[in-house]
């Protein structure tokens, strides 16, 4: 039981922090597709990682939108 508190509790305070860094991966994401050496395919690809990212903080799955955010940036060498 203290166990499961203890982990609600995290979720709790780390869901906010998420929901803050989700922006500002975006606009990072953004300024970085102006110049980036990545592929065509890579670029597309990276898109879809990042629409995927973007549609999850709209929908509150922070987490999850920062880990897709970050993958974005990975390939596109950020």
């Amino acid at each position: 039981m203290k166990k499961a508190l203890i982990i609600a509790s995290f979720l709790a305070l780390a869901t906010p922090a998420f929901a803050n860094q989700c922006p500002t991966l975006m606009n990072q994401f953004d300024e970085a597709m102006k110049t980036t050496k990545a592929d065509d395919a890579t670029k597309a690809q990276a898109m879809e990682l990042y629409n995927k990212g973007k549609a999850e903080h709209d929908s509150g799955d922070h987490a999850a939108s920062v880990a897709d955010l970050n993958a974005a940036l990975k390939l596109i060498g950020q």
